[in-house]
Protein backbone atom coordinates (compact mmCIF):
# COMPACT_ATOMS: atom_id res chain seq x y z
CA UNK A 1 0.00 0.00 0.00
CA UNK A 2 1.30 3.47 -0.88
CA UNK A 3 2.02 5.80 1.98
CA UNK A 4 -0.22 8.84 2.32
CA UNK A 5 -0.02 12.36 3.68
CA UNK A 6 -2.68 14.59 5.21
CA UNK A 7 -3.50 18.12 4.10
CA UNK A 8 -5.77 20.78 5.56
CA UNK A 9 -8.40 22.47 3.39
CA UNK A 10 -11.16 24.94 4.24
CA UNK A 11 -14.44 23.21 5.11
CA UNK A 12 -16.41 25.37 2.66
CA UNK A 13 -14.15 24.31 -0.20
CA UNK A 14 -14.42 20.64 0.73
CA UNK A 15 -18.20 20.81 0.92
CA UNK A 16 -18.46 22.59 -2.43
CA UNK A 17 -16.24 19.99 -4.11
CA UNK A 18 -18.19 17.12 -2.58
CA UNK A 19 -21.49 18.60 -3.77
CA UNK A 20 -20.26 19.30 -7.28
CA UNK A 21 -18.03 16.25 -7.91
CA UNK A 22 -19.10 13.70 -5.30
CA UNK A 23 -20.94 11.42 -7.72
CA UNK A 24 -18.05 11.42 -10.17
CA UNK A 25 -15.19 10.79 -7.74
CA UNK A 26 -16.75 9.15 -4.70
CA UNK A 27 -14.62 11.01 -2.17
CA UNK A 28 -12.70 14.21 -1.70
CA UNK A 29 -9.45 12.23 -1.46
CA UNK A 30 -10.08 10.67 -4.88
CA UNK A 31 -10.90 14.07 -6.37
CA UNK A 32 -7.73 15.70 -5.03
CA UNK A 33 -5.52 12.78 -6.10
CA UNK A 34 -7.05 12.74 -9.58
CA UNK A 35 -6.77 16.52 -9.98
CA UNK A 36 -3.14 16.63 -8.89
CA UNK A 37 -2.26 13.71 -11.16
CA UNK A 38 -3.92 15.49 -14.07
CA UNK A 39 -2.04 18.72 -13.36
CA UNK A 40 1.27 16.89 -13.23
CA UNK A 41 0.50 15.16 -16.53
CA UNK A 42 -0.36 18.52 -18.16
CA UNK A 43 2.94 19.98 -16.95
CA UNK A 44 4.84 17.05 -18.43
CA UNK A 45 3.07 17.48 -21.78
CA UNK A 46 3.80 21.20 -21.79
CA UNK A 47 7.46 20.48 -21.09
CA UNK A 48 7.55 17.96 -23.95
CA UNK A 49 6.05 20.53 -26.33
CA UNK A 50 8.59 23.15 -25.21
CA UNK A 51 11.45 20.69 -25.62
CA UNK A 52 10.24 19.82 -29.10
CA UNK A 53 10.12 23.52 -30.00
CA UNK A 54 13.72 23.99 -28.81
CA UNK A 55 14.89 21.00 -30.85
CA UNK A 56 13.10 22.28 -33.96
CA UNK A 57 14.68 25.72 -33.51
CA UNK A 58 18.14 24.16 -33.21
CA UNK A 59 17.60 22.03 -36.33
CA UNK A 60 16.45 25.11 -38.27
CA UNK A 61 19.53 27.02 -37.13
CA UNK A 62 21.69 24.16 -38.41
CA UNK A 63 19.81 24.14 -41.73
CA UNK A 64 18.19 20.70 -41.33
CA UNK A 65 14.63 21.96 -41.26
Amino acid sequence: MASTRSITLPEELCSAVELKFGRRFGSLDEFVANTLTHLLRDDALAMDAREQQIIEERLKALGYV
